[in-house]
C-alpha cells in the first residue's frame, strides 16, 4: 500500500477543513466523493490494477484512522479498530465491503460503548457504508468454532488502530491447533464451492456470470489461498510457488487472470454505482468499452471481451482444479498414499486417480495425451487425474502439431473414446478444460469462449456443444425415458452411435467464422473422418447431418405439417429412415442443449409429428407421394366411424362437411374432426360463438391446450381474438384458419400459458378463457385494449429492427409474411391489428419465440381470399409492421419483397 498519496488523500488539508467547520461531516464526504472522482479517473487512465484496489484500501484506512481519533481511547485502551475479509487483505473495489471487527480483549462491551456508538454513527453520517462486529477475543474463538464465514474473515485481518496485540492474541486463539485444523477446513471450503458452483449451474458459460461468485471467478481464487493460508500459515499466490502448488509459469496465469478479474469487477462497480459483481447485459457493452475492446459493431465488441472473459475463468477453474486435487493429495492423504495399480507401461492408478508411472512419458510416448482419456472413460471407476499429471498434460500439450493429428495411433484413440460406453462427455470436458480438444482439434479451439450475444444461446458454442453431447448421452438414461420417449428409443437402434457423438461434436463448429456455419463444419467434419479414416458411409452421414442439423427443426416450426407436399420435400431431403433417426435425435439434444427453456410440449409434438409423417412418406416410397385426395378421404373416414358410434347421423356430419373445404380436413386429425362436428351439430345457431377447450391428446399435439372456435366469420375474427387471448395470458403456438362457404370460421389455436405450459384440468381457468373469448367475439367493436406489459429487463438490451419478407407462396394460393423482430408483451395482437387495418384474411400461422425474438410466419389473402399482387399495397405493409414492432431508436429493417 501507498505510505503518502496526497492527490488521494492530503492529511493537511483535511484537518484544515475540518479545523474550518463546526460538524466533521462535510469534511469526510468530501474527501470521500473527492477519492472517488481521483480512483475513478486513475482506473480509466489505465492504472495498474493492483495499485488501484491496494490505494482505495489506503484511503479508507486514513478516513477510519481520522474518524477513530476523534473519539477518546486512550492510549493504553484495550480496543482495535481491524480491518477483515477483504479489506483485511487490503482490497478494496469501489463499493466492496469494508468490514470491520471492533476487537475487545474483555468481555464487557460496557465500558467502550458511548465510544464505540458515537465511531459507528459518524461513519453512517459520512456515507461509509461498513459492515461491523464488536467482539472480545474470547468472543472471537467461540464464534470462530461455530462458523466458517467467520474464522474466513478472522483469517485475513490487519490493524488499523490501537494495540495490535489484541489480533495477535485473537489470531492465536483461533488458529488451526485450537479449531478448524486445516483438513477440516479444506473438507468445508470444498463443499462450500461445490454448493456455490451449484447455484450457477456449475458452469463457467453464465449469459450473465457473476464476476465474484460462478465457478471460474474471484471467489475461486481466494478459495484457493484460504486453504492454503490455513495449511501453512501467512501465505499469498506466488509464496505458493515455493510450496510447490503453483509453477512460475501457472502463477502467472493466475496472477493475470485475477487482475482481468479486478478490472472487469471494478469497471461494474462503477458503472452501476453500487456493489455490482453481476455481469449483466445492461453493463455488459460498457464494461467491454472501458476494457479497450472497441469496435464498429457493438454486439462484436461484446462478443470478444466476453470471449475473453469466459477463457480467462476456465483458465482458472483449469488451475483450481489442479491445486485442489494438490491440496486433497497433501492435505487429506498426508502420507497415506497407497499403492500403485498398474493400468499399463505408461499409467497406473494410486487412490483411485490415474496418473504416470514415470515423469517422461508423455515426453517419450506423445500419444499418451489422448490415451489418459480413453482409459478414464474405459475405466469409469477412476475418479480423476493426479495432479502431478495434469500438470505434465499441461507442459506436454505443445507436442500435439500437425504430425501428432495424423498419426495413426492418435486418430485410432480419438475414435475410441467416441465408441466408449461411458464418459465421452466428462472426458471431452477433461479434454476442454486442460487445452487438450483444443489443441488436438484446432477448428474446435476457434470456438471455445466463443459466445452469441443473444438470450437463445445460453451457453458459449464448446459450452453448448460439449451440453449437446451429454444430452445425446443421457437419452440413453432409462428415467428420462418419458420425457424423451421416441428419442429414447431411437438412440439405442442407432447402427454406429459413435457418429452422432461425432456429428454433435461438429455440428456448430463453423460458427464465429462468418458464413453459413452448417456448410463450413459440414466441411471441417468431412475433413475430420478422412483424416480419421472411417468409411465412406461414416463420413457421409456425419457430414450430411452437420450440413442438415438445423432442418428438422426450421420444418417443425415453420412449415404447414399439415400439407401433404412439405412432407414430401423433407423426406425427401432425408432419403432414407437411417437418416431421420439420427437427425431427431441430433434434433432434440440439440434444442435441450442450447437453452432447456426451448424444450416445451409443443415443440416436442411438432418434432414427433413431423417424423411420423416423414416415417410413414418413406415407408410409402418417395416413388408414391400421399395426394391431397387420399389424406382428406382417410381423414373423413376415420371421423365418421368416430361419429357413428357417438349417435350422429352420418348424413348430418356430411352435410356439414360439404362446407368446410379441403383445408380443414388436411389440418386436423380424425379425432378432432370428429369432436367439432358433434360440437357444431348440437350447438344451437342462436348460442353465438362455439368455444371448446380441451388437452390435446392426440400425439402430435401432445401437451398443449387447444381452442376450437366456430363463429360467423367477421372482418377483425382473428384480431379480435389474438387480442383477447392475449389479456387472458395465452401464448399462441399455432394458429389454424377455415373458412367455410357457409361463411363461418373455423379456428383452431394451439396455445401455453405465459410459463409454458398447458392449462391442464383446471375447471376455472378454462370457464375463464371460454367466456372471455365469447365475449370478446359478440362484441367485436369493443376491441380489446393491447396490454401495455413491462419488458423484461434483458429483452431491453436486444433491440432489432424488424425484418419481413413477404412473397407469394409457389403451391397454394397464398402470401406468405415471415416476420423475425424482438420479443415483446402483446406483439401478436400488434400484428393482428395490422392485418385488421390491412384488409387481411389469415388463412394460417406458425408462431415461434427464440430467446429474445420471433420467427413467426402468416399464411394471408386479401379481402377477396386471394394472393397479395399490389407491390405498393405489400411496401405499405411492410413500413406499417416495422414501424409498429420497431424500437424507440427507429431503425428499420431493409425491405424484401418477392413475387
Amino acid at each position: 500500500m501507498p505510505q503518502v498519496d496526497p492527490e488521494l488523500f492530503d492529511r493537511g488539508q483535511f484537518q484544515a477543513e475540518l479545523a474550518l467547520k463546526s460538524s466533521p461531516i462535510a469534511a469526510f464526504k468530501k474527501a470521500i466523493r473527492q477519492a472517488r472522482e481521483v480512483l475513478d479517473a486513475r482506473f480509466q487512465s489505465g492504472r495498474d490494477i493492483r495499485r488501484l484496489v491496494e490505494d482505495r484500501a489506503w484511503f479508507v484506512d486514513q478516513i477510519l484512522n481520522a474518524a477513530w481519533d476523534r473519539f477518546d481511547w486512550s492510549e493504553d485502551a484495550d480496543i482495535s479498530l481491524v480491518a477483515v475479509g477483504g479489506y483485511g487483505r487490503g482490497e478494496l473495489h469501489p463499493f466492496s465491503d469494508i468490514d470491520l471487527l471492533i476487537l475487545l480483549e474483555s468481555d464487557d462491551h460496557e465500558i467502550f460503548r458511548e465510544p464505540i456508538e458515537g465511531f459507528l454513527t459518524l461513519l453512517w453520517d459520512i456515507g461509509l457504508e461498513v459492515g461491523q462486529s464488536v467482539r472480545s477475543v474470547a468472543e472471537c474463538a467461540e464464534e470462530a468454532r461455530a462458523d466458517l464465514t467467520v474464522i474466513t474473515n478472522l483469517m485475513e485481518s490487519r490493524t488499523i488502530a490501537g494495540p495490535e496485540r489484541l489480533r495477535q492474541s485473537m489470531l492465536e486463539t483461533t488458529n488451526s491447533a485450537h479449531m478448524w485444523p486445516s483438513k477440516h477446513f479444506f473438507l468445508a471450503k470444498r463443499e462450500e464451492q461445490r454448493a456455490r458452483h451449484a447455484k450457477y449451474n456449475d458452469t463457467e458459460y453464465n449469459l450473465e456470470p457473476n464476476v465474484k461468485g460462478s465457478p471460474g471467478g474471484l471467489r475461486d481464487i481466494q478459495t484457493i489461498l484460504w486453504v492454503a493460508r490455513r495449511q501453512y500459515g501467512t501465505l499469498n499466490l506466488h509464496a505458493m510457488v515455493g510450496q510447490g502448488f503453483l509453477t512460475e509459469g501457472e502463477y502467472a496465469l493466475l496472477s493475470s487472470s485475477q487482475e482481468f478479474l479486478w478490472k472487469v469487477r471494478y469497471a461494474l462497480h462503477m458503472l452501476a454505482g453500487r456493489a455490482e459483481d453481476r455481469l449483466l447485459f445492461d453493463h455488459q457493452r460498457k464494461v467491454a468499452g472501458l476494457l479497450g475492446f472497441d469496435d464498429s459493431d457493438p454486439k462484436r465488441a461484446i462478443e470478444r471481451f466476453m470471449q475473453k472473459y469466459y477463457r480467462v475463468v476456465m483458465g482458472i477453474a483449469e488451475l483450481s482444479e489442479l491445486i485442489n486435487q494438490h491440496f486433497e493429495e497433501v492435505i487429506l492423504r498426508a502420507g497415506e498414499s497407497g499403492p500403485a495399480q498398474p493400468l499399463n507401461s505408461r499409467f497406473q492408478l494410486r487412490d483411485g486417480y490415474i496418473e504416470v508411472t514415470h515423469e517422461k512419458v508423455f515426453k517419450r510416448t506423445p500419444f499418451a495425451i489422448l490415451e489418459v482419456f480413453v482409459l478414464m472413460a474405459q475405466h469409469p471407476e477412476i475418479k480423476g487425474v493426479r495432479a502431478d499429471t495434469i500438470r505434465l498434460l499441461r507442459d506436454h500439450r505443445h507436442l500435439i502439431d500437425d504430425d501428432f493429428r495424423t498419426d495413426i495411433r492418435n486418430t485410432s484413440l480419438f475414435i475410441e473414446l467416441f465408441k466408449s460406453s461411458q464418459g465421452i462427455h466428462r472426458n471431452l470436458r477433461r479434454m476442454n478444460r486442460y487445452g487438450i480438444l483444443g489443441r488436438y482439434l484446432p477448428e474446435f479451439g476457434h470456438i471455445v469462449g466463443q459466445m452469441q450475444h443473444d438470450l437463445f444461446h445460453i451457453y458459449t458454442v464448446d459450452a453448448h456443444t460439449l451440453n449437446l453431447i451429454k444430452h445425446l448421452r443421457k437419452l440413453k438414461w432409462p428415467e428420462l425415458a418419458e420425457k424423451f420417449p421416441l428419442a429414447s428409443k431411437l438412440i439405442d437402434k442407432l447402427p454406429k452411435p459413435e457418429l452422432i457423438y461425432l456429428a454433435g461434436l461438429y455440428h456448430d463448429i463453423g460458427k464465429g467464422r462468418g458464413g453459413d456455419h452448417s456448410e463450413l463444419g459440414a466441411q471441417d467434419a468431412e475433413a475430420f473422418c478422412v483424416r480419421h479414416q472411417l468409411p465412406t458411409w461414416d463420413t457421409r452421414l456425419v457430414t450430411w447431418l452437420v450440413q442438415n442439423h438445423l432442418v428438422m427443426s426450421t420444418t417443425a416450426q415453420r412449415k404447414d405439417l399439415s400439407d401433404p407436399q412439405v412432407i414430401f420435400d423433407f423426406a425427401q431431403r432425408v432419403g432414407d429412415q437411417t437418416r431421420l433417426d439420427y437427425l431427431y435425435v441430433l434434433t432434440v439434444a440439440d434444442i435441450n442443449a442450447t437453452n432447456p427453456s426451448l424444450w416445451n410440449s409443443w415443440r416436442a409434438s411438432l418434432l414427433r409429428q413431423l417424423y411420423t409423417e416423414t416415417k410413414r412418406a418413406l415407408r410409402r416410397g418417395l416413388e408414391n407421394p400421399l395426394d391431397r385426395e387420399e389424406q382428406i378421404r382417410q381423414t373423413q373416414s376415420a371421423a365418421l366411424d368416430i361419429l357413428v358410434r357417438s349417435g350422429i347421423d352420418p348424413d348430418d356430419a356430411e352435410q356439414l362437411w360439404s362446407q368446410l373445404g379441403d383445408d380443414y380436413f388436411l389440418r386436423h386429425t380424425a379425432g378432432d374432426v370428429a369432436w367439432h362436428t358433434e360440437a357444431i351439430i348440437q350447438h344451437p345457431a342462436t348460442d353465438g360463438p362455439l368455444v371448446l377447450i380441451k388437452e390435446t391428446a392426440q400425439r402430435e399435439f401432445e401437451g398443449a391446450t387447444q381452442i376450437f372456435i366456430y363463429a360467423p366469420d367477421q372482418h377483425d375474427f382473428f384480431a379480435v381474438t389474438v387480442a383477447a387471448m392475449d389479456q387472458l395470458n395465452l401464448n399462441i403456438h399455432d394458429a389454424r384458419i377455415i373458412t367455410s362457404t357457409s361463411q363461418f370460421t373455423l379456428d383452431t389455436y394451439i396455445v401455453l400459458d405465459t410459463e409454458g405450459g398447458r392449462i391442464g384440468d383446471n375447471p376455472a381457468r378454462i370457464k375463464q378463457i371460454r367466456e372471455g373469448l365469447i365475449d370478446a367475439l359478440k362484441n367485436p367493436d369493443d376491441y380489446p385494449a393491447i396490454i401495455q406489459r413491462r419488458v423484461p429487463r434483458q429483452l431491453k438490451h436486444f433491440a432489432f429492427a424488424p425484418q419481413v419478407t413477404i412473397h407469394n407462396d409457389a403451391q397454394r394460393p397464398v402470401t406468405v409474411l415471415e416476420i423475425t423482430a424482438p420479443d415483446r408483451p402483446g406483439l401478436l395482437a400488434r400484428i393482428g391489428k395490422i392485418f385488421l387495418d390491412f384488409d387481411l384474411s389469415l388463412q394460417n400461422a406458425k408462431i415461434a419465440t427464440l430467446g429474445e425474438r420471433v420467427e413467426d410466419v402468416f399464411f394471408v389473402t386479401d379481402a377477396n381470399n386471394q394472393p397479395l399482387s399490389d407491390p405498393d399495397l405489400c411496401m405499405r405493409l411492410q413500413e406499417a409492421i416495422v414501424a409498429q414492432l420497431s424500437e424507440a431508436n427507429g431503425q428499420s429493417a431493409p425491405t424484401r419483397i418477392h413475387f
